[in-house]
């Protein structure tokens, strides 16, 4: 039998053994806004407010959501009851699992069409990185969200504009804004390559009309009936909401958890004592820092633009389309460590499209560094989402999934060839004809040391802080996983930031 087959049919019984895990309220999130799509008229949409899980993505989204709801109402009409709060039959339990099995396959497809150049093992290795993933296993298939289908867009979008598809490239983009606009984290770099790549020459101001006409009808098409019918400032409110402070309920491994944990040092340090412990209470919402100046969303943007301004110069100066795709991801790796209220799922829109990219050759350096660097990443990544499956019954699932991926992926990717490196300089290991990649670690000893700490983390968080602390300061387990997360995370971000200037 194919390999291919086999490995999406491994995965595919593993999923389906997930699906009786653990449910998030994201699960309670989208039954629910398949009833709103359903049941109300489109104007009521963004107003309706029965449950606290509002409807706060872009309107394509919400067409999605209606779609699945027509399949839905064959499977349990009793789900798409606005009033049916926390409604879980078996039957919904089902389709919702099932829908987010089958939306992943824009991912995988995206991953196939990637790789289609490569040879087959690469394919085949760039395939178990996407369906294999444990982050989105966690996150998608127990947690309950559909990034799969998300970053499946997003993949395309990359490699169409690698490949001088600028067209193609715009509408797969501006589609994927008007899903999820967390994406805004990637269109700075998008527009400017667009504009410096493809507008250029005696037909430039044509091609840049081709361009807004594309993006413009986009979201017409998606905000057009909410504008006519005088909705946008509601919509608006629904997809910006400012209120729920810097730090989520659990810090995301970025700049603001490191902010926050001096912080607090220097508070304790200082005997000053103030409203800041609520930034360690686990709630989700505005919180004040003790001593360091209160950070709110306008600087947290002009951070992330400071950051992002290097890449973006260089991609003003030298739009290459090879260079593009890591220089995106660096631009999402800034919002993703200086963002306002960023949630740690977020690092999968870096982490899952860098295997995809890594293996096509569309990231700096040689196939074996470009790997290395998502193996790295991605188990510092993963493991920053333990947090979000903390039942009992979850935690061998989620040791079990990470650890196997890992060591697989640790096995597995030394052997591949170093054919199709990508656009940047080849690296030491490149320069030794793939001797380094092959028969030695994939991963350089300090980065191994690191990971090895993440195992020590995780003992100490799980096993010997919380009979310790006998319910005293319990966020204290949560900060130290995020901390350490933090430190990996800086690292990923300034080495595939030196890559891409």
């Amino acid at each position: 039998m194919d390999p291919a087959i086999l490995i999406l049919m491994a995965v595919t019984g593993l999923k389906v053994l997930l699906m009786p895990s653990y449910r998030s309220t994201d699960f309670e999130v989208h039954r629910n806004w398949l009833a709103i799509t359903h049941s109300l008229p489109v104007k009521q949409w963004y107003h309706e407010a029965t449950s606290e899980w509002t409807l706060d993505y872009p309107p394509f989204f919400a067409w999605f959501e209606w779609a699945l709801s027509q399949a839905a109402a064959l499977v349990d009409p009793a789900m798409l009851v606005v009033s049916n709060l926390d409604y879980a039959s078996p039957a919904t339990v089902l389709f919702q699992r099932l829908s987010v099995m089958a939306t992943e396959s824009v991912l995988l497809v995206a991953s196939w069409h990637a790789t289609r150049h490569q040879v087959r093992s690469v394919r085949l290795a760039a395939l178990f990185l996407t369906a294999a993933n444990p982050g989105l296993l966690m996150v998608d298939h127990m947690h309950f969200q559909y990034n799969g289908m998300l970053l499946g867009i997003f993949v395309l979008s990359l490699v169409a504009a690698a490949e001088e598809r600028h067209l193609l490239a715009a509408l797969l983009f501006a589609v994927l804004l008007n899903l999820k606009h967390i994406f805004l984290y990637a269109a700075p770099a998008f527009f400017i390559y667009l504009l410096r790549r493809y507008c250029r020459g005696p037909q430039a101001l044509l091609r840049f009309g081709s361009l807004a006409t594309i993006v413009s009808a986009t979201f017409a098409a998606s905000f057009g009936p909410f504008v006519a019918a005088g909705q946008l400032p509601q919509l608006a409110s629904r997809l910006f909401p400012f209120a729920r402070g810097l730090c989520h309920a659990y810090w995301a491994p970025n700049m603001w958890a490191l902010y926050a944990a001096y912080d607090k040092l220097l508070s304790i340090v200082f005997g000053v004592k103030s409203s800041a412990a609520s930034m360690t209470g686990g709630l989700v919402g505005v919180a004040e820092f003790a001593v360091l100046p209160q950070v709110g969303s306008a600087a947290t943007a002009l951070w992330t633009l400071i950051a992002m301004s290097p890449c973006l110069l260089r991609i003003w100066k030298r739009p290459e389309p090879k260079d593009f795709p890591a220089a995106v991801l660096y631009c999402t790796f800034c919002s993703f460590m200086l963002g306002y209220h960023v949630h740690e799922k977020a690092v999968l829109m870096i982490s899952v499209p860098m295997g995809v990219l890594a293996a096509a050759g569309l990231m700096p350096g040689s196939r074996a560094e470009a790997l290395s660097d998502f193996l790295f990443l991605n188990t510092v990544g993963c493991y920053s989402l333990f947090p979000l499956l903390f039942g009992a019954e979850e935690y061998p699932i989620k040791v079990l999934l990470l650890a196997t991926f890992t060591v697989v992926s640790g096995t597995w990717l030394p052997q591949l060839p170093l054919e199709g490196d990508g656009g940047g300089k080849r690296g030491s290991r490149a320069k030794k004809g793939g001797k380094a990649a092959k028969g030695r670690p994939l991963l350089p000893r300090h980065e191994r040391l690191y990971l090895w700490g993440l195992v020590a983390v995780e003992v100490a968080t799980s096993w010997v802080l919380p009979p310790l602390l006998k319910q005293r300061l319990p966020f204290l387990p949560l900060m130290a996983v995020s901390l350490y997360c933090s430190l990996g995370m800086m690292y990923c971000w300034v080495k595939l930031g030196l890559r891409c200037w």
